[in-house]
């Protein structure tokens, strides 16, 4: 099914979807699906080259696409990605705050500053810098959904990744706060947390530590790497109104990883 395949009767018809770290992995493969369930997708990132390109294919498949080139962990980019939504479409319905960056293992005693500060930066500055602007545009028009992409290192913690689990941990709590501010205004805050999933980041990890991607698979229920597209499903139903009296929650999207 082509992108455009869904539009005036997909799940997001009609909706205008800011998706950030659109550029590769997850956050690609969210356009596409965001785009084929309807919706107008602005999507942001740092890497032009591969916006133009992806907001080209997801035109050429019949749905429509913008692209704005932002670093979420500034408060300026972060407004400005929001204000070209809507400026170009008139309103901002839904966004999935997806950009995020990951770790190379190393023990906490051996970690100095700038690792701590990268991670956090984009994982936790960008999802707060985003937010704040989303959530002032959908008040605008009166709701909308936001979903941040947190990861199953928001539930348990992962051996020699303690920036990173905090990161992730700190994305639930400003998805709780946000859910039990704003649900009386009409936007509803959730999290998808995805398990391992394929993407640059997670294939570049497998590279430099091959063992990780079996010990992963045996503790996973159903003893896979997710593909993009499994998260970017999730994370559609939760901007939908399909899932209308939905808030505050967080949604693994794992194998089962994180039942066992």
């Amino acid at each position: 099914m082509g992108a455009g395949a869904g539009a005036g009767t997909g799940l997001l018809a009609g909706k205008t979807v800011l998706v950030s770290g659109a550029s590769s992995g997850i956050g690609a493969a969210s356009a596409r699906v965001f785009a084929r369930e309807g919706a107008r997708v602005v999507l942001a990132a740092r890497r032009e080259e591969r916006l133009a390109a992806l907001a080209g294919e997801v035109r050429e498949a019949g749905g429509e696409a913008e692209y704005v080139v932002t670093d979420v962990s500034r408060g300026d980019d972060a407004r400005r990605a929001v204000d070209f939504a809507v400026d170009r479409f008139g309103r901002l319905d839904a966004a999935f705050n997806n950009a995020g960056i990951g770790w190379d293992q190393m023990p906490l005693h051996l970690m100095d500053d700038s690792a701590y500060d990268a991670i956090m930066d984009t994982n936790v500055r960008g999802v707060w810098n985003l937010m704040r602007y989303e959530l002032a545009a959908m008040l605008e028009n009166g709701g909308g959904s936001i979903v941040n992409n947190s990861s199953v290192g928001g539930f348990q913690a992962i051996p020699a990744a303690a920036p990173y689990v905090a990161s992730k941990h700190a994305v639930l709590g400003l998805t709780k706060a946000a859910a039990a501010e704003y649900a009386s205004k009409g936007v509803r805050v959730n999290a998808v947390a995805p398990g391992t999933t394929r993407s640059e980041i997670i294939e570049g990890w497998f590279e430099r530590n091959p063992h990780l991607e079996k010990e992963l698979h045996k503790a996973t229920p159903q003893g896979r790497t997710a593909e993009p597209e499994e998260i970017a499903e999730a994370a559609a139903w939760l901007c939908s109104d399909r899932s209308s009296f939905v808030t505050g929650v967080t949604l693994p999207v794992d194998g089962g990883y994180t039942t066992v």
